[in-house]
């Protein structure tokens, strides 16, 4: 499980080291181009129900822990659906990866 520490809270945030890796590049595309927004998660199991927000800016410090030495393979689709939120109103929100299935790689041929 790995760890995402924001701003001066000593509250870590768990997530999923795949989970946190595609979240790590559309956070840093977004902080790039100077933006704010919000991230959204569901608690994992283990934890206290619910859900919980925060709000990501510029200037508050971020570090990103993971459990695995190597980074995983990326799946673009996921990246593409996790910036989709980011660019809504609605701030990023944390959605289930997005995986190709041989069904739906036969229709799109």
């Amino acid at each position: 499980m790995a760890t995402l520490h924001y701003g001066a809270s000593d509250d870590a945030i768990h997530i999923e080291d795949r989970a946190l890796a595609h979240l790590k590049i559309v956070i840093a595309t977004k902080l790039r181009r100077n933006e704010s927004f919000t991230l959204s998660w569901k608690h994992p199991e283990g934890e206290p129900g619910g859900r919980s927000t925060i709000w990501v800016h510029p200037s508050i410090p971020l570090r990103f822990v993971f459990d695995e030495p190597e980074a995983p393979q990326i799946n673009v689709k996921w990246v593409e659906q996790l910036m989709h939120t980011a660019n809504s109103s609605g701030g990023i929100m944390l959605v289930d990866e997005v995986l190709e299935t041989p069904e739906l790689e036969a229709s799109n041929a």
